[in-house]
C-alpha cells in the first residue's frame, strides 16, 4: 500500500489535499479520515449564519457526497486515529483496525482551549468548534435568555452578534483591556467595543472569572470581583490549540503545532501536515508562524499535494482573514504583530475605514472595515514602503 495517501483530518485542509492530488494526476488510493459523522465542511459560518439558522448543514459542505465517489476518494467518517507507527508506515484506529500508508498527511486542525474553572463541566457550558457544538448551543439559546461569553475574540464576538440579533441578553467577559487585543490595533478594538455596546451587549473588560455556578446546569458566572452574572448558557471562547499530540507521540517535531518545511513535510519525510495544526517559518515575517484561517488551510494543502506529487514547494503566504459581526465585515490582510505605527483612512462614524500597520515605514498588514477595495489592494501591495496614496480611499 506504499502508493497510497492517508489523510487524517477531514476539514478544509484535508479535503483540499485529496482534491489537489486528484487534480494533479495522482492515481493511487486516497483515504480521508474524519472524526465527525459529517462530510468535510466549512467552519467559518458555524458562529455566524449556521448558528443563526440562515443556512443549514447542507450549505456547509465543501463538496457534495458524489464528489468523493467520482474522484475515488475513500472518505471514512466518525473515526479516530490513536497511533502512528512511522517505521512501518501504519496507523492504528480507535476500533483496533490498522491502515498502511505510503504518504501520511496530518490535517488535524485545532481544538477549543479550555480554562481551569470550577464548574466548567456543568451542562450548559460549551465551546464552539464543530457542527455538533452548534447543534447543542442552538436549542439552549432558544430556550434560555441569558448568554455569557468568556472571551472577546472572533468567535466570542461573532456569537454575541448572532445572539443579540435573536434578542438574547448577552454579556462578554474578557480578561484583556480591549477586545481582539491579540490581533488588532486599539482603533479597531475601540470600534468593535462601541459596536457591540450600542447593540446592547454588556462588555466587561479587564475582568476575570472565578467560577461557574450551578448544580444540575450552569446558572451564573462568578467574576473575580465576586459579582455573579446570570447565565442560561456559557460559551467559553478563549482561543484554540493545535491538535499535535498524535504527531508528538509519533516522534515528530512539534512546537505549539506540527513543524513543517516549505513543502509541508514534517521531520519524517513520509509524513506531511497542513492547516491550523502546523507551524512553519515565514521568510516574509522573519519568524515561525501558526495560522488559523481558511486561506492557510487551502493554500498549504495545495503545496502538500504538490510535494507528494514530486514538486518542490516553498510555502510563505500572505495571510488573510475575515469576521462578520452584525452588518460589519472586518477583513484582515497580513500579520500586524510588531508594527510601530498605524495609518487610519476613512470614516469610523460611517462604518467604512481601514487601518494600515507599518513597521519601519513598510506596510505589513491592513484591517479593513466594510472596505473591500482597500482589502484587495492590501493583498497586492503589502511589503511596500508606505506612501499616502498606496491604498485607495476606504
Amino acid at each position: 500500500m506504499h502508493d497510497s495517501v492517508v489523510i487524517v483530518g477531514a476539514g478544509q485542509a484535508g479535503a483540499q489535499v485529496a482534491q489537489s492530488l486528484r487534480q494533479g494526476g495522482f492515481e493511487g488510493a486516497i483515504r480521508l479520515i474524519g472524526n465527525e459523522p459529517h462530510l468535510p465542511y466549512q467552519r467559518p459560518p458555524l458562529s455566524k449564519k449556521f448558528l443563526s439558522g440562515d443556512i443549514g448543514a447542507d450549505g456547509l459542505w465543501l463538496r457534495p457526497p458524489a464528489f468523493y465517489e467520482t474522484q475515488n476518494i475513500d472518505f471514512i467518517p466518525n473515526t479516530n486515529v490513536v497511533r502512528i507507527e512511522p517505521a512501518s508506515r501504519r496507523l492504528e484506529l480507535a476500533n483496533g483496525d490498522t491502515l498502511d500508508y505510503g504518504k501520511l498527511v496530518l490535517a488535524t486542525g485545532t481544538r477549543a482551549r479550555q480554562i481551569p474553572l470550577k464548574g466548567a463541566e456543568l451542562p450548559g457550558v460549551l465551546t464552539l468548534r464543530g457542527i455538533g457544538d452548534v447543534d447543542r448551543i442552538r436549542p439552549m439559546l432558544q430556550d434560555g435568555q441569558n448568554l455569557v461569553i468568556i472571551g472577546a475574540g472572533y468567535i466570542g464576538l461573532e456569537v454575541a452578534a448572532v445572539a443579540r440579533t435573536l434578542g438574547k441578553t448577552v454579556t462578554v467577559v474578557e480578561a484583556q483591556d480591549r477586545p481582539l487585543k491579540r490581533v488588532v490595533s486599539p482603533e479597531i478594538s475601540s470600534f468593535f467595543s462601541q459596536l457591540h455596546t450600542a447593540r446592547g451587549v454588556q462588555l466587561l473588560l479587564d475582568t476575570g472569572v472565578d467560577s461557574l455556578i450551578g448544580e444540575d446546569k450552569v446558572r451564573s458566572v462568578k467574576l473575580s470581583s465576586g459579582k455573579e452574572i446570570p447565565a442560561d448558557v456559557v460559551l467559553v471562547a478563549v482561543g484554540a490549540e493545535p491538535n499535535d499530540t498524535l504527531a508528538q507521540a509519533a516522534g515528530l517535531d512539534v512546537d505549539n503545532g506540527i513543524l513543517v518545511d516549505g513543502g509541508g513535510v514534517t521531520s519524517d519525510p513520509n509524513i506531511l501536515a497542513a492547516g491550523d495544526c502546523t507551524r512553519f517559518f515565514s521568510g516574509r515575517y522573519g519568524r515561525s508562524v501558526r495560522m488559523e484561517s481558511v486561506q492557510n488551510a487551502i493554500d498549504q494543502a495545495k503545496v502538500v499535494a504538490q510535494s507528494i506529487l514530486g514538486e518542490e514547494g516553498d510555502y510563505d503566504p500572505l495571510p488573510w482573514f475575515w469576521s462578520d459581526q452584525y452588518d460589519i465585515k472586518l477583513q484582515i490582510a497580513g500579520l500586524s504583530e510588531g508594527y510601530d505605527r498605524t495609518v487610519l483612512s476613512g470614516s469610523i462614524e460611517d462604518n467604512k475605514f481601514f487601518v494600515a500597520y507599518l513597521k519601519e515605514d513598510r506596510l505589513i498588514a491592513v484591517d479593513s472595515v466594510n472596505s473591500p477595495r482597500s482589502h484587495m489592494m492590501a493583498r497586492r501591495v503589502i511589503g511596500e514602503v508606505w506612501r499616502d496614496d498606496l491604498l485607495p480611499a476606504a
